[in-house]
């Protein structure tokens, strides 16, 4: 649904199937066009939702937001970014939001440059004996450095 700032709100229900998008709305073409089109949401795991809920009530922050996104540099040409936003989103940012009965409504901010790259990829949280951290399932990536924060897209 567009604002009139031309914000994208998502709400938790609308991308729970992985191949829901952002750009596919009745009447915009034939099935195969909309297919064709790169997706322009990604997804959040629980997990993650739940880590995001933890650190902004650490934070002191529950009403906050983070931001993902991705930026030139990094030994592979692109690093992903997770940081936190008290500000209210962007024009043109997609905005998912995670509501729970209870507990702090989870919003995530993706810049539509960002989502280009990140479309249809999943953030989730992992937690190893050797790791713990957002990490990104993202189709785009061609390959991976070594630290895991910095890709190349096919």
């Amino acid at each position: 649904m567009q604002s009139s700032e031309e914000t994208t709100t998502t709400k938790a229900a609308d991308i729970a199937p992985p191949a829901a998008t952002a750009d596919a709305a009745p009447g915009n073409g034939a099935a195969g066009e909309a297919e064709a089109k790169p997706k322009r949401t990604l997804s959040v795991s629980d997990a993650a939702v739940q880590a995001i809920r933890a650190q902004l009530a650490k934070r002191g922050t529950p009403e906050g937001a983070i931001r993902v996104g991705i930026r030139g540099g990094g030994c592979s040409g692109f690093s992903y970014v997770i940081e936190f936003d008290d500000k209210p989103p962007r024009s043109g940012d997609l905005v998912l939001e995670f509501a729970e009965q209870d507990k702090a409504t989870v919003r995530v901010f993706c810049d539509k440059k960002s989502i280009l790259y990140l479309g249809g990829s999943v953030l989730d949280w992992e937690k190893t004996l050797m790791y713990q951290g957002f990490k990104f399932k993202n189709p785009h990536e061609a390959t991976r450095c070594g630290c895991g924060h910095s890709f190349t897209v096919a």
